[in-house]
């Protein structure tokens, strides 16, 4: 086990605290926090004049995940996951959805809107990939409260590397698409990913699961 990556996580852990949206205001800081990434900082995504929220019709049938400073409270991150239940995903609007024709979409999840803040560096140069780990745990618990069995995501072959790079391992499918720059479509069983995670990197394993109710689905510890 790589002792700098257990403090490390250990480091993450006291500085940042992992929550699920449960009211209307919670999920309007995700979305503030989602305009000063993507509209202000990064200009991906157009935002809409006069507003400080980024917000599209996925978000209400979604479960959001904040990422919290502790001592000053501030949000630093956030995460949705958009339930394939409801009958659409963001993902399709750019890809063929023959790509998903053999996932269970009642019980898929598309990962999506992944942001962080410029305003928090806790780890220095290491801080990104470690910080959306936390991001991670978030989006576990709320699949595990969900039921759900496979995500799906469209993402920047950076985040995918970056995911990887920690243990959570998603399969490309299909080619790149263009969706506010070049974005790989992927894949990922849930309970494959746990496995796969504990065996490569049960250091960064245990803080994923750390924070769900492992009893509920038998998850085996790091």
């Amino acid at each position: 086990m790589n002792i700098q990556a257990v403090e490390a996580v250990f480091a993450i852990a006291r500085h940042l605290s992992v929550e699920l949206a449960e009211t209307e205001e919670a999920v309007r800081e995700a979305q503030r926090l989602r305009h000063q990434v993507f509209c202000l900082e990064r200009g991906i995504l157009p935002g809409q004049p006069g507003q400080d929220l980024e917000q599209d019709e996925f978000d209400p049938c979604s479960r959001h995940v904040l990422l919290r400073h502790r001592r000053s409270g501030e949000l630093v991150g956030t995460a949705r996951l958009v339930l394939g239940a409801s009958g659409g995903l963001p993902m399709l609007r750019y890809c063929d959805a023959d790509i998903l024709r053999d996932l269970p979409m009642h019980t898929v999840g598309e990962i999506s809107r992944f942001a962080l803040s410029k305003r928090c560096r806790p780890m220095g140069g290491a801080w990104e990939p470690l910080v959306r780990l936390g991001l991670m745990q978030g989006i576990l618990r709320a699949s595990l409260e969900l039921g759900l069995t496979h995500w799906c995501a469209l993402m920047e072959p950076t985040l995918l590397r970056l995911l990887r790079a920690t243990g959570v391992r998603f399969v490309p499918v299909g080619p790149m698409v263009q969706a506010y720059g070049l974005r790989q479509p992927a894949v990922a069983p849930i309970d494959l990913v746990l496995a796969d995670g504990r065996r490569r990197r049960p250091d960064f394993y245990g803080f994923v699961v750390g924070g769900c109710a492992e009893e509920r689905r038998g998850l085996p510890a790091a």
